[in-house]
């Protein structure tokens, strides 16, 4: 079964989530004293891109399709980045 369904899904869903930390930094004034507002602009153009070739794999019909592929680590290269930007922002309340 072809993955570039789950990848559009999981990644316009990952996109919502990393929009709404970057908004939410800039709102509670954090994003100039964090690098997790660049970290997570990282993720939202991986996010992004990962929509936008899964969505071009799904209409090509192919089901090895490169999009798919490239698609695929765009999602996994966002989720780090995303698991990074959050990781960040926790620890600039620690120290």
């Amino acid at each position: 079964m072809p993955r570039s369904h789950h990848i559009l899904s999981a990644a316009s869903n990952l996109l919502g989530i990393t929009l709404l930390i970057i908004a939410g930094l800039h709102i509670a004034n954090r994003a100039e004293k964090s690098f997790a507002d660049e970290i997570a602009w990282i993720g939202a153009l991986c996010f992004a891109l990962s929509c936008g070739l899964s969505y071009l794999a799904i209409r090509s019909g192919n089901d090895s399709s490169p999009s798919e592929t490239i698609a695929d680590n765009l999602f996994l290269t966002g989720l780090l980045a995303l698991v990074i930007s959050v990781a960040v922002l926790a620890l600039s309340h620690v120290v």
